[in-house]
């Protein structure tokens, strides 16, 4: 009997069983999650690369969730600016994952090295409390000059939206 430490074996191959996998590493109602990974000879640019892809994951998942839900209220509402309020909605969460947020969480970080290859890998897992995100958004689009009064109670009412959506989601 042979035994693989990495995984099980099927006939598609033998499955890989990686760091920060499974629900506790995953987006939910409450939290956006993203796990990244980055090989590098030099092990600070496998972490960089690591760094950058779960952040990036992180920003996807938020521009996507943000894009579904102005479309939603904004068709719910027949807003007459919907589309330069969506605009701006968009250009503001592209400016925030932009920044450095206070409240994005390293929740993990493992680093192996192959001695074959002297490769270094590495994994990183980031979290960010969905809640605090769209307060962000919030505190944000109160600083754009750019964004009318209306379209600002526009955006404060999907955030508040989502706010109340994700808080029930962590009770």
């Amino acid at each position: 009997l042979l035994s693989c430490k990495t995984g099980t074996s099927s006939p598609q191959g033998t499955k890989v069983n990686a760091p920060f996998s499974g629900n506790k590493y995953e987006s939910n109602g409450t939290w956006f999650r993203g796990v990244g990974q980055g090989v590098s000879v030099k092990q600070n640019i496998a972490r960089g690369k690591a760094d950058i892809d779960a952040k990036n994951q992180v920003a996807s998942q938020v521009g996507t969730s943000m894009r579904a839900v102005t479309d939603q209220y904004l068709g719910q509402t027949e807003n007459a600016n919907a589309a330069d309020v969506a605009d701006k909605f968009q250009s503001l969460i592209r400016e925030v994952m932009n920044t450095e947020l206070a409240d994005l969480r390293k929740v993990g970080e493992e680093t192996y090295l192959k001695e074959e290859t002297k490769e270094y890998t590495v994994y990183v897992a980031y979290e960010i409390r969905k809640a605090a995100m769209f307060r962000f958004m919030k505190k944000q689009a109160r600083t754009d000059r750019r964004v009318s009064e209306q379209e600002l109670k526009v955006m404060d009412e999907i955030l508040d939206q989502e706010i109340k959506r994700a808080e029930a989601e962590g009770n």
